[in-house]
């Protein structure tokens, strides 16, 4: 059986001479304790035969209630450590992570309570200039920062 994978877009804004990325923060209970190592590019899985790109400009809109348009600049694949790949795609534009609202889940919670919760996918949105983005972003996703620092540096 093949690996599950997941689409996303890494949203990029020019300040002055900084780069800064829009990452969010994993909801639910799992993760809210945990900040450095983290954070996440907006991403989701891709459904069976749906478009990668369109995959993941689907679930930014899901994970962060705005859309993003292109041009898009593919950053490449990265294998999670549970073997799902994560393919991401560079778009430049803005957010206002103030107004950021996210698609919920429903979990057991407590476990075994009976007591089913919902939780946002992505409780919070943040800009982050690529250094400190690298600190924050969960390892495995840190090769997609390096991808979209050349990328800039090439154009």
């Amino acid at each position: 059986m093949p690996a599950k994978a997941s689409a996303g877009v890494l949203l990029f804004r020019r300040r002055d001479a900084v780069i800064e990325v829009c990452l969010v923060h994993p909801g639910g209970p799992f993760w809210v304790r945990r900040d450095v190592g983290a954070w996440t590019i907006p991403k989701g899985e891709i459904e069976p035969g749906e478009d990668p790109l369109a995959a993941a400009r689907r679930e930014f809109a899901e994970e962060t209630g705005s859309t993003v348009e292109g041009p898009f600049t593919s950053l490449g694949s990265v294998r999670m450590r549970s073997g799902k790949v994560v393919h991401a795609w560079a778009a430049e534009g803005d957010l206002d992570v103030t107004r950021m609202r996210s698609n919920v889940f429903t979990l057991e919670w407590p476990p075994r309570s009976g007591r089913q919760q919902q939780f946002p996918e992505a409780d919070r949105a943040a800009w982050f200039a690529l250094d400190e983005a690298r600190r924050r972003i969960l390892a495995a996703q840190a090769p997609f920062l390096d991808a979209l620092r050349a990328w800039i540096a090439y154009v």
